[in-house]
């Protein structure tokens, strides 16, 4: 066994048991969530009216994630048949990581689905519940509730998947857990881009021209594109974000585990499995103490519960630290750095507080600048009065300047975590464990989440069924300006997740560059231990203890560069394809008002499912080229420019990402709720040219913080993670008895003539909508 995992690939007797007790706990997380469902199922469904209006966006979503599932099964089966060609220690560890690829893989679709299944079933519920005795109270813990069975399959089926593994693998576990750590981000990156462009497409397309062009309200009936819009809250917002935290959490784990066992021992192999063992008992208390007390927002009543529960996880995860690690590093089993200064415990325990403390100061900077009862969000209402141009000038000042602020807040977090010990591996396992106390809470985030659209759905059909008026109206409508701030919130939170994952990676990716040159260079007695490109290795220490990682080069530089270029291609290429989708709807809803007249009045009922079949159609016919551009721009750096610029292209990644991420969520998080405030009868209220003003920056807001915003999470962790499965590849191929050149570059050339495909055939795509004017102008779209 490689010094990188454990010696010996073994855990002691008291180790399989705390395993078991953990993967007991799991079980214990599903058995709760499948209580809260039966709960929420429960529930009075309202009127007949109410329940067709749901089943069309239940029927609906399904038939979306159902194609979609094809799609990403044959993805996934070329995926799974790949990884058997990267290098492993043995048969056994390259069977696993294949096998818990397709693993990770169907836990990260299955939450996305249940997610969707159940959000469809909720929003019919919640919007009976408005119409009830203690009407705001019971719909809002319909709502949140909801979410809490996501939350409990999120941590249940992350932490079980896990457990299995280390209980099959014992020290050869992290190996393995890559491929369950790449299955689920990447289907969760799919998941997140298709259900990103399907929702923001109808949701620009119908209000562009429902609310611009026929001035009708936001869910009328009359309009073609209400069912799409709604469907789309599902399988955008529920599935996609339920895959996305589940993949966090997944891969948070497999980079913990990672570092854990080089840095910890056999105790680092476990104990990141109790931390988030332990949110497991916060995330239940969290869901069952959110209750909104009589006149209270629901906003305050979430954020109650969240802080609660993360102060539960600090107090119980500081008393795990101190029961299971030693004081002292000389008392760890199997540890590489048994020399190591300092304690474990107190280590691990400031580590996990870092991270909780870090999700605390996300929350309250998100709600901040997302939130309508604070400044920015106020101001961007403010410029509504002089026009569209203002109102998305100061939205987009709103993402830049908080960009700048949580990247900060971020980096402190990780900057601290690692300067808890000088060294290199242990202070990357703090960071790991960083992230792993930020999720000890996630069961509560995931619940914030699906809070969301399940509020938005439901005021969605109540308006549309016509059933729900007055103060039950207006509860939904405040529950719904909750959930665009509890979405945003948990939006900022994922980016910090995926900020600590990534970096956590990063640091597994320099471990498995170290012991994979020093393995070639054992092989053929290379002395100088020297890999070129800008990777330096002391050469006077054969087992590689004195490790003095990567010197950065021109070389280095250019792989960063080209990390944050592919954030921006990537956001470049979800934005595009949303806008060229949403004008597909846009012409589908315009014909449908030009040819059939009587929907105006009502006598006639607009075609909703071809709408629904054209966000269909264009959403999954997009995943294609960010998909590759995720998996084979990693390879085309690795293998043409080595691993030193490999390092510096997840650096740019990591780094681009965050500010782009932030930026892109929290622009379209202000535009969306400074509509919101301008509807509640601000600067002239519904139907005013400030509300037109807000209506344009919300659609353009749109694909910004619900399609390329969230989507860039899963994209630096599927390139991390591609970075550390080829990482041994790369190395072979550039020092030792495997060097290769010619094959490095036909490897490097082949992914850059993929990607460069990829992107030429989306371009030429995008001209689409501009096919056939004529015929476009004959069906009203002049």
């Amino acid at each position: 066994m490689s010094g990188q995992y454990l010696a010996e690939g073994t855990l002691s007797g008291g180790g399989y048991g705390v395993v078991a007790v953990v993967a007991v706990v799991a079980l214990a997380a599903l058995a709760v969530g499948y209580v809260l469902l039966k709960e929420v199922l429960a529930t009075g469904q309202g009127t007949t009216k109410m329940q067709d209006i749901a089943k069309a966006v239940q029927e609906g979503a399904a038939a979306y994630l159902n194609r979609q599932r094809n799609t990403l099964t044959v993805f996934g089966g070329i995926v799974f048949l790949l990884l058997f060609a990267l290098p492993a220690d043995n048969w056994g560890e390259r069977i696993g990581r294949s096998i818990f690829f397709l693993v990770g893989a169907a836990f990260s679709f299955g939450i996305g689905y249940l997610g969707m299944w159940l959000a469809t079933q909720a929003n019919l519920r919640v919007a009976a519940a408005s119409r009830e005795e203690g009407a705001r109270e019971k719909a809002t813990r319909i709502a949140f509730r909801t979410g809490g069975v996501v939350g409990m399959a999120t941590v249940g089926l992350g932490l079980f998947g896990a457990s299995v593994v280390v209980l099959a693998y014992a020290g050869e576990a992290p190996k393995v857990l890559e491929g369950f750590g790449f299955g689920a981000a990447l289907i969760a990156m799919f998941m997140r881009v298709g259900g990103g462009i399907f929702t923001k497409a109808a949701d620009v397309g119908a209000d562009l021209v429902g609310k611009v062009e026929q001035n009708i309200p936001e869910d009328d009936p009359r309009n073609a594109a209400t069912i799409a819009d709604n469907v789309g809250d599902n399988v955008g917002d529920c599935a996609g974000m339920a895959a996305d935290l589940f993949e966090s959490y997944a891969v948070t784990l497999v980079a913990a585990l990672i570092l854990g066992s080089a840095a910890f021992g056999d105790k680092g192999l476990l104990f990141p499995l109790i931390v988030p063992a332990l949110g497991v008992i916060t995330a239940v208390i969290g869901v069952y103490i959110t209750k909104a007390r009589p006149g209270e927002s629901g906003l305050t009543a979430i954020n109650r519960s969240f802080y609660i529960s993360a102060l539960i996880s600090a107090v119980l995860c500081t008393a795990a630290a101190f029961i299971f690690l030693p004081n002292s590093f000389a008392d760890l089993t199997n540890s590489t750095e048994s020399g190591t200064a300092g304690s474990p415990a107190v280590i691990a325990t400031v580590a996990v507080i870092i991270g909780i403390v870090l999700a605390g100061f996300i929350l309250w900077l998100t709600g901040y600048f997302t939130g309508t009862e604070h400044k920015p969000v106020k101001h961007v209402g403010e410029t509504s009065l002089t026009g569209a141009a203002t109102v998305i000038l100061s939205g987009i000042s709103v993402g830049f300047e908080s960009a700048v602020y949580t990247a900060v807040v971020i980096g402190a977090a990780v900057y601290g975590a690692f300067l808890l010990s000088g060294s290199l591996f242990v202070a990357l396992f703090a960071i790991a464990l960083a992230g792993c106390g930020l999720l000890t809470t996630v069961g509560v985030i995931v619940a914030m989440d699906t809070f969301g659209p399940v509020s938005d759905n439901a005021q969605g059909i109540a308006e549309m069924s016509g059933d729900v008026d007055g103060e039950a109206a207006q509860i939904l409508t405040e529950l719904d300006a909750v959930g665009n701030t509890t979405k945003a919130i948990t939006k900022g939170i994922a980016i910090a997740t995926a900020v600590l994952a990534a970096t956590a990676l990063f640091g597994s990716y320099i471990n498995a560059i170290r012991q994979a040159v020093l393995d070639a260079a054992h092989a053929t007695a290379d002395a100088a231990n020297t890999l070129t490109n800008g990777t330096l290795f002391a050469s006077s220490d054969p087992d590689g203890q004195s490790f003095v990682a990567l010197v950065f080069s021109p070389n280095t530089l250019v792989g960063i560069a080209l990390g944050a270029a592919v954030v921006f291609m990537f956001s470049g290429l979800a934005v595009n394809a949303v806008s060229r989708a949403a004008g597909a709807v846009v012409f589908e809803v315009r014909r449908q008002f030009h040819e059939n007249p009587g929907i105006m009045d009502g006598t006639v009922r607009p075609e909703y499912g071809r709408v629904v079949d054209l966000c269909t159609r264009d959403s999954l016919r997009e995943l294609t080229t960010p998909g590759l551009l995720a998996v084979f721009a990693p390879i085309a750096v690795g293998f043409g420019l080595g691993v030193g610029p490999l390092a510096g292209y997840l650096a740019g990644a990591i780094a681009t990402g965050t500010l782009m991420a932030v930026f892109l969520a929290n622009s379209g998080g202000a535009w969306d709720n400074a509509k919101k405030l301008v509807e509640d009868g601000n600067h002239g209220g519904k139907g005013s040219p400030a509300h037109e003003a807000t209506i344009i920056g919300d659609t353009v807001g749109d694909p910004f913080k619900d399609t390329a915003g969230p989507a860039i999470n899963p994209l630096i962790k599927v390139m991390n993670l591609v970075s550390l499965l080829i990482a041994p590849a790369v190395v072979a191929f550039s020092i030792g008895e495997d060097k290769n050149t010619p094959v490095r570059v036909v490897i490097a050339l082949v992914a850059v003539v993929i990607i460069v495909g990829a992107v030429i055939v989306s371009k030429r795509r995008s001209n689409a909508i501009a096919d056939n004017p004529a015929e476009r102008v004959a069906n009203g779209a002049a």
